[in-house]
């Protein structure tokens, strides 16, 4: 197999001696440290999945209203969103695998401390704190590939953390529900400890050690604390925003989505001025960087709508009793899953370029028959479609993530794949909010809880319309940023491509930089 494109990389191999904090091992091995690497993202998926099933035992045990409970999902999910970028970028500053053993250790010690939990706030405080150390994982697991696995086989290796990230989705109910009925709703959290100490030993015997590489007496750069508290209370108040109200947008989420807002504002100001910020904002004048997130996040939000539309149209539409739905529901992730390694392996033989614009269109064809489903057809009318857009899913993000992560210079990988996290988070927060209020008015119904057969069928025809629209625009946006990309390049070296076979530019980054587009700071030195 070829790698993804034989000159993507010489610019980063070039800038990999300016790091501050490389990793760099002696014994490393690619597989043990693949194998540590997928752990630590199933631990972070399961811990993000698992409790949504425990909130009705939980109401009971603590007597608290569901409002209260919910705090213990939203928790998690805030920590991760507001603290992602941050983690990625203190990895790049004081050395990822350090960071990464201590985000493994805070979510396994606090995962002991949800078990143990005698009151709620205890239990929410605690699922905050295993929110924090998701958000290194999560941060860190892509950035450690671009080190540990040979360039050809980077693909592979995405798409085996993607096959995990399934696995652990699709695990979480499941299990979570097993352990609840079987041994109480703390055993939920604590099964979370013996794998988080088996992750803990393997990353400590796998991953490489960190390195300064920087010149005797240089000083290293600095974190920018001020950013970091900016984003995260910006990032914080938009997925609140997003989150709170069931559905509904009232005064207390206008509030929010208008601090979020100026909050970006003046996070925007502040890493326009301080020397070392923390998202350089030049980066996004890479086509490829901002075409990838900007895609993710549109591909997520239309992923989350086959979550909140699907479970309407099964019980609703179709009559289906609650366990068919989780059954059919559960194809999914399992699809995901299947796809990963296979994804993975089609990004290395022929380019990411054409793996994302296959996944998108898979996407696209699925969320049309989608919008076009009926209720006379049946479950099958409604799982083939589906399983042909996560499948598209699989392809689209193993591809992205490895179009993105391949040309990052070392000293900006952990940010950069926290970024790349964040857009997918981002969109799934967006998608549940957005996506179900596109539902709710499609469907013409005070309450589509009781809606009729017919309402809810206009209902998702409609949603998976307006999906299908926004993944043509993530198209759009990435054969675009791949147009860019090339033209970049071509200026770069005075109007011919370098590129070795000049054929796979990136759409929103496969197979990009031809060695003279190092010229490019927005393009090499993200």
């Amino acid at each position: 197999m070829r790698p993804i494109d034989e000159g993507r990389g010489k610019a980063g191999a070039a800038g990999a001696g300016n790091t501050g904090a490389r990793n760099t091992g002696g014994t490393t091995s690619p597989r043990g440290a693949l194998a540590t690497l997928s752990l630590a993202m199933v631990l972070s998926s399961l811990g993000a999945g698992s409790a949504n099933v425990a909130l009705p035992t939980l109401a009971h045990v603590f007597t608290a209203s569901f409002q209260q409970v919910q705090w213990v999902v939203l928790a998690y999910l805030l920590a991760v969103t507001a603290l992602i970028v941050g983690a990625g970028r203190l990895g790049d500053l004081l050395g990822r695998r350090r960071l990464l053993l201590a985000g493994i250790a805070v979510f396994t010690a606090a995962s002991v401390l949800c078990a143990g939990a005698p009151q709620l706030w205890l239990l929410i405080a605690a699922r905050a704190a295993q929110g924090l150390g998701a958000a290194v994982m999560m941060a860190l697991t892509m950035a450690f590939v671009a080190e540990t696995v040979p360039k050809a086989r980077i693909g592979s290796a995405m798409g085996t953390l993607g096959t995990m990230s399934a696995i652990g989705t699709a695990l979480g109910p499941s299990l979570g529900g097993l352990l609840i009925s079987g041994l109480g709703w703390r055993a939920l959290f604590l099964v979370n400890a013996p794998l988080g100490i088996l992750t803990l030993l393997l990353a400590r015997r796998h991953l490489p050690v960190d390195r300064q590489t920087r010149e005797p007496g240089e000083a290293r750069p600095g974190f920018d604390r001020a950013g970091m508290a900016l984003l995260a209370l910006t990032l914080g108040a938009y997925a609140l925003a997003m989150t709170l109200g069931h559905g509904g947008f009232g005064a207390p989420n206008a509030a929010l989505l208008t601090a979020a807002v100026l909050g970006a504002v003046l996070f925007v100001r502040v890493e326009g001025r301080v020397a070392s910020p923390l998202i350089r904002l030049a980066a996004f004048r890479d086509p490829v960087l901002s075409a990838g997130l900007a895609a993710g996040t549109l591909v997520s939000t239309v992923i989350m709508a086959t979550l909140v539309v699907g479970p309407f149209h099964l019980s609703r539409g179709l009559g289906l009793e609650d366990a068919l739905v989780g059954l059919v529901l559960a194809v999914g992730p399992v699809v995901a899953a299947l796809t990963g390694v296979p994804a993975g392996r089609l990004v290395d033989r022929f380019g990411a370029r054409r793996t994302i614009c296959a996944g998108l269109l898979a996407m696209a064809a699925g969320a049309v028959a989608l919008s076009m489903t009926r209720v006379s057809s049946g479950v099958v009318g409604y799982l083939v479609p589906l399983v042909v857009v996560t499948a598209g899913y699989a392809l689209f993000q193993t591809a992205n993530n490895t179009a993105v992560m391949a040309e990052v210079a070392p000293e900006r990988r952990g940010v950069t794949s926290a970024l790349v996290n964040l857009s997918r988070n981002l969109g799934l927060v967006t998608g549940a909010s957005v996506m179900g209020a596109v539902f709710t008015f499609a469907s013409a119904a005070d309450d589509v809880t009781t809606a009729s057969p017919q309402a809810v069928a206009t209902g998702v025809r409609f949603t998976f319309g307006v999906g299908a629209a926004l993944i043509l625009c993530a198209l759009a946006l990435v054969v675009g940023g791949g147009l860019l990309a090339r033209a970049y390049a071509s200026r770069a070296t005075g109007g011919t491509d370098a590129r070795p076979g000049g054929t796979d530019t990136a759409p929103g980054a496969a197979g990009t930089a031809p060695a003279g587009a190092a010229t490019d700071p927005g393009r090499t030195r993200r």
